[in-house]
């Protein structure tokens, strides 16, 4: 049967990318909202596209927090085990050889030295070495064009991230869609295969009884006997069929495997002839298209990376401040030439870089007119796809409401024939022919509904409708 390949199609294409969320055995009882919720709690593609939300978030802050001060402490220790520097005298105290103070850095530092150092001439004198630690705070902060170009980008990234959020959340909600009719859809199936094989069974047995009787020959029973084994194999591989999307939509809810479905809501609610009508009508606003969002979003990126490209010329300044302790474990303080508080700044402005800036942004125009001309081209093919997607719609329901008409047809046909078979009127040949032309009529019918669904969903789809 065509429908039958058409649910094989929809299974490939609903089970990738999904996973199983174990949760205990239970028998859920879900209406068609209520199973597109539960996808939206448990399905594990879902949790990831949050994820991708909150890492997004994150990426935004860590470029936030770069353009602030930051703040390091440090302590370390010294121990020259015992070791003292020794000063020889050849007539004249060290004293008169020290000076007072030292430049560093720019900055005069004075000089102490322990007491009694140097007074007796023509002596040596020595300075103990003592364990010393250093405790330092250091509060730095360095800006760039390229950070702040950065931050624009993270937003970006993070409003990318919640649209392909948004994009998964309808995915999801579409897929659970299409799996939970195509249910009803095989369930009805079944229905009407076991109302066939009803009628072949009756007619079988009258046949049967005819042939016992003497008033019909064995190959008229033999026929219908064909019939009831047909049919027969036609529900149970059905019900095969049926089985296999079942557990497709477990798969797409997040649910246990070994859990049992009850799907309360009906085929008739489902499909709904009037709003599939209007939904051909009401236009398509291209801006509320998720695809066409993500494009706008991909456009502002080339933008800001050739903003990014730019800020190769920009300068770049710090500043720091340092706040520095030393202190001595030993009787006397040795040689202290460590300034308690510094401060410093610096502009940095890059000059010649044998035109890598330039070629850097001119690639950068380069990728922002590609990124304008697909945007472009998939603006066109959005609107050419809303244009054949509401045609498809409509010849799906011109199709159903035929289908529709001509099962009841057949049905009748077959009742009518039935009834004249019984009493002499009609051949076996012609109730055969009958009940063949209604199992056709059931396939075709079947097949349109799910082309309905599937046009209708495929159409939603595009509009962003839930």
């Amino acid at each position: 049967m065509k429908a039958r390949k058409l649910i094989l199609a929809l299974l490939v294409s609903v089970w990738g990318g999904t996973a199983i969320h174990a949760q205990q055995t239970e028998t859920l009882s879900l209406s068609l909202d209520e199973a597109q919720q539960y996808a939206v709690e448990h399905n594990y593609a879902l949790q990831n596209a949050t994820l991708d939300v909150r890492k997004a978030e994150a990426s935004k802050w860590q470029a936030i927090a770069s353009m602030l001060p930051q703040i390091k402490a440090g302590f370390d220790y010294q121990n020259m085990c015992g070791y003292e520097m020794n000063f020889g005298s050849r007539g004249g105290g060290m004293s008169s050889m020290i000076p007072d103070s030292i430049q560093i850095g720019g900055m005069w530092m004075p000089i102490r030295l322990p007491e009694g150092f140097g007074e007796s001439e023509g002596s040596a004198t020595s300075i103990p070495m003592n364990p010393s630690g250093n405790f330092s705070i250091t509060a730095s902060i360095a800006l760039t064009g390229a950070q702040i170009v950065g931050i624009g980008l993270s937003n970006i990234a993070l409003d990318m991230a919640n649209i392909s959020n948004k994009q998964s959340l309808m995915t999801t909600k579409a897929n659970v869609k299409s799996v939970y009719t195509s249910i009803l859809v095989m369930e009805q199936t079944v229905q009407l295969l076991n109302s066939s094989l009803n009628n072949m069974q009756q007619l079988y047995e009258s046949t049967l009884a005819s042939v016992k009787a003497g008033a019909a020959e064995q190959i008229s029973a033999d026929k219908f006997a064909i019939q009831v084994a047909s049919l027969r194999n036609s529900i149970n591989s059905t019900r095969r069929t049926l089985e296999m999307l079942y557990n497709s939509l477990l798969l797409q809810l997040g649910a246990d495997v070994n859990s049992k479905l009850h799907l309360t809501t009906q085929l008739d609610q489902l499909l709904n002839v009037d709003y599939a009508s209007k939904l051909t009508m009401g236009g398509f606003n291209i801006e509320d298209n998720y695809s066409y969002q993500l494009l706008n979003q991909s456009q502002r990126l080339s933008e800001k990376q050739l903003s990014m490209a730019w800020m190769d010329f920009t300068p770049v300044i710090s500043a720091y401040y340092q706040y520095s302790a030393k202190t001595y474990f030993g009787k006397s303080e040795g040689f202290n030439m460590t300034p308690p508080n510094m401060i410093g700044a610096s502009v940095s402005l890059p000059i010649f870089q044998s035109g890598a800036r330039m070629a850097k942004i001119k690639g950068a125009k380069i990728d922002l007119q590609e990124t304008i001309n697909s945007k472009q081209q998939a603006e066109d093919g959005l609107r050419v796809q809303y244009n054949q997607l509401s045609y498809d719609l409509i010849s799906s329901l011109e199709s159903y409401q035929i289908q529709k008409d001509n099962l009841e047809v057949t049905q009748r046909v077959l009742d009518n024939t039935s009834e004249k078979y019984k009493y002499g009127h009609a051949s076996n040949l012609e109730v055969t022919t009958a009940n063949t032309d209604l199992i056709t009529a059931q396939s075709n019918y079947i097949q349109a509904v799910m082309n309905v669904i599937s046009a209708q969903v495929a159409l939603e789809n595009l509009l962003c409708k839930e």
